[in-house]
């Protein structure tokens, strides 16, 4: 059982966690150690860098800094989070228990850039499973995606709905991993429907009906975290306090709170 388990360690996770660890709490840091700092060619709008620096070494160096103090990091991705009295954070090789969480992935920039999406958003279109699974019982449904967020996803609403189809829109399935859904490579077109989705329409024009897709694309972000434990969201965005505290007890949304700092 941990004091606190930061989700993420970019320069927020990795902040949070040192602070955290200096307030003598047990603290544990779960990551894929695939942060979007890393792709920064240099960044020079920093403070304490005059010269700039890449962003894969700033990375770097926040992960020595928790290294240094002995901040236990897990490569692992996260897949689930769930509140029984502590949280239950799931990933894909383990499970693991906190007091509190602190989501510190940001916010997934991978939006589907496909036809419909935005249209049946509430109409069909859905980002959570575990939030949403209950209204397509007995339907035909698929998940959008192709690594171990998308599985889980299937996984998630198997048992409650007719059946399961995973999209990758032409992507290669991830492997390792023992799928026991349908799964279609095809690249899509466009969804399509009236007041709901009907229908996927993919690029070689064949059509396949659906009731309900979920979109599961890349990792969780902290978005996809916050909805499971119902956290609300509005704009794509968590909403918090002053403290950046969700609507969930002892859930903090460091990356909003980082985001705030830096452009301040």
């Amino acid at each position: 059982m941990y004091d606190v388990i930061v989700i993420g360690d970019g320069p927020a996770g990795i902040t949070a966690a040192l602070y955290a660890k200096r307030r003598n709490l047990n603290v544990c840091i779960i990551s894929k150690r695939e942060s979007g700092l890393k792709k920064a060619e240099k960044i020079e709008n920093f403070y304490g860098f005059p010269d700039g620096i890449s962003g894969e070494e700033l990375y770097n160096n926040g992960i020595k800094q928790a290294q240094k103090l002995k901040i236990e990091n897990i490569i692992d991705e996260v897949v689930e989070l769930k509140f029984s009295g502590n949280f239950e954070i799931e990933t894909v090789n383990s499970k693991y228990e906190a007091k509190a969480v602190i989501l510190a992935t940001g916010v997934n920039r991978n939006v589907p850039q496909i036809k419909g999406i935005q249209q049946f958003e509430g109409k069909g279109i859905s980002y959570c499973a575990i939030c949403d699974a209950f209204f397509y019982k007995g339907k035909d449904v698929a998940v959008l995606g192709s690594g171990n967020y998308a599985i889980h996803e299937a996984e998630q609403l198997k048992p409650i709905v007719k059946s399961v189809t995973i999209l990758t829109n032409g992507e290669q399935i991830i492997e390792n991993r023992n799928i026991d859904v349908s799964v279609m490579k095809k690249p899509i077109r466009e969804f399509r429907g009236d007041s709901k989705i009907k229908e996927i329409e993919f690029e070689d024009s064949s059509v396949k009906q659906i009731n309900g897709v979920f979109i599961a694309l890349s990792i969780a972000s902290s978005n996809d975290l916050a909805r499971t434990l119902g956290a609300r969201i509005e704009n794509n965005h968590i909403v918090v306090n002053s403290n950046m505290e969700t609507t969930v007890p002892r859930v903090i949304c460091m990356w909003r709170l980082y985001r705030r700092t830096i452009t301040n």
